[in-house]
C-alpha cells in the first residue's frame, strides 16, 4: 500500500491557518495582512507543499479580491473626516461630514467633528461681528468730537453755542472712556469662570450707593423713586455686582419719561436674592427682549440713543458668573422689569 505523502498534514494545517487568517482580514477590513500572507504564505507553501499550495494560494487571492473594495470602503469616512479637518484647518468652518449611515466610534466622531465645526463656525462669526460693531461705535464718537471741536476754530461762534460745542465734546469723550472700560472688563470677564475676593456686604446699602451715584439723572429728569429694600447680605464680589446695579439703573433712568417713576426693589426669597429694577418707559418688543443681552446689539431707534450696547452684557455676564439669573419683562407701551437673581449665599 502506498503511503500518504508525509506533508499532506502539514499542508491541511496550513491551509486551515491560512483560511482563519484570510477570513480575519475580511471581518477587520485588514486588507494589508492579506498582502502579507500573499508574499510569504504562497512562496513557502510553492517551494515546500508543492500541489497542495494552490488551494491556499487561490483562497488568498479571492480574499484579497474582496478585502481590498471592503478595507476602502470602511476607510472612506476617515477620510472624509481627516479631509473636513484640513478644510477646518484652512478656516473653512461651514464643511461638515454626512453621518448618515456611520455607527459606533467612527459615527461618534463625526459627530463630534461636526459639533466642533458649528462651535469654530459660531465663534469665528462672533469675532468678526464684535470687530465690526466695535469699530463701528468707537469711530461714531471719534466723528462727532472731531465734528465739534472744528467748528470750535470758527470767530462766529457765540458764548452759548461754544460752550455748548465743549459740552458734546466732554459728554462724547466720555462715552469713548467708558465703552473702553466696557470693552476691557467685558474681555476680562469672558475668561473668568468665576467671579473670585467675595466677602460679606450689605447689599441693600450698595443699591442706595448706585441711586445716589445716579442722582444726577435721575433728577434731571425729575424721576420719583419707589424704594422697596429689605436688608440683604450677600456674599459676592462687592465691585463687580456695582457694575450691575448701575447699568440697570442707568439703562431704567435713559428710558423713563420726563417726571415718572422708577421702581426699585430688593427681598431674600427662597428662590434667591431678588433684585427689580422696573421703568415706565416705552417698553420692548419680543424680538429685542429676545437679543437685548447681546454684545452691542441697541435693540429699535428708542434703545440705541446714548448707548454702546455693552452694559446688558456686562450684567448678563457678571450674574451668570455668580452662578445667578437676569430675566427681562417687557410690553411696548407700558415699561421694562428687569430681574435679577442671586443665590442665598451669606
Amino acid at each position: 500500500m502506498r503511503r500518504p505523502p508525509r506533508h499532506s498534514f502539514t499542508a491541511l494545517l496550513l491551509t486551515y491557518m491560512a483560511f482563519v487568517l484570510v477570513v480575519s482580514s475580511l471581518l477587520a477590513g485588514g486588507f494589508y495582512l492579506v498582502f502579507f500572507l500573499l508574499g510569504l504564505v504562497p512562496a513557502f507553501l510553492l517551494t515546500h507543499m508543492g500541489g497542495p499550495a494552490i488551494v491556499v494560494v487561490m483562497l488568498i487571492f479571492f480574499a484579497l479580491t474582496i478585502s481590498m473594495p471592503l478595507g476602502r470602503m470602511r476607510l472612506r469616512p476617515l477620510d472624509e473626516i481627516a479631509n473636513a479637518m484640513s478644510r477646518v484647518a484652512e478656516g473653512d468652518f461651514d464643511v461638515r461630514v454626512d453621518e448618515t449611515g456611520l455607527e459606533g466610534d467612527v459615527g461618534q466622531l463625526a459627530h463630534s467633528f461636526n459639533d466642533m465645526a458649528e462651535e469654530l463656525g459660531s465663534i469665528e462669526m462672533f469675532r468678526t461681528d464684535f470687530i465690526n460693531n466695535f469699530s463701528h461705535e468707537f469711530k461714531t464718537p471719534i466723528v462727532s468730537i472731531r465734528g465739534f471741536a472744528k467748528q470750535l476754530e470758527r470767530d462766529d461762534l457765540t458764548e452759548e453755542q461754544r460752550r455748548e460745542y465743549a459740552s458734546i465734546i466732554v459728554t462724547e469723550s466720555e462715552r469713548l472712556a467708558n465703552m473702553s472700560s466696557n470693552v476691557l472688563l467685558l474681555s476680562k470677564l469672558e475668561n473668568q469662570q468665576i467671579v473670585a475676593d467675595k466677602q460679606l456686604y450689605s447689599l441693600d446699602e450698595q443699591l442706595r450707593r448706585s441711586i445716589l451715584l445716579l442722582e444726577k439723572q435721575w433728577s434731571a429728569k425729575e424721576l420719583e423713586l419707589d424704594l422697596d429694600l429689605d436688608e440683604v447680605d450677600y456674599l459676592g464680589n462687592e465691585e463687580m455686582m456695582s457694575h450691575v446695579w448701575v447699568n440697570l439703573l442707568g439703562n431704567a433712568i435713559k428710558f423713563s419719561p420726563q417726571g415718572g417713576t422708577l421702581h426699585i426693589a430688593c427681598h431674600r426669597q427662597p428662590q434667591g436674592i431678588v433684585v427689580t429694577v422696573r421703568d415706565h418707559g416705552e417698553g420692548m418688543t419680543e424680538e429685542v427682549q429676545a437679543r437685548i443681552f447681546e454684545k452691542f446689539y441697541q435693540g429699535d431707534t428708542a434703545h440705541a440713543q446714548q448707548g454702546n450696547g455693552l452694559g446688558l452684557s456686562l450684567v448678563k455676564r457678571i450674574v451668570d458668573l455668580c452662578h445667578g439669573r437676569v430675566e427681562v419683562h417687557s410690553r411696548v407701551g407700558e415699561g421694562t422689569e428687569f430681574t435679577v437673581v442671586l443665590p442665598n449665599e451669606r
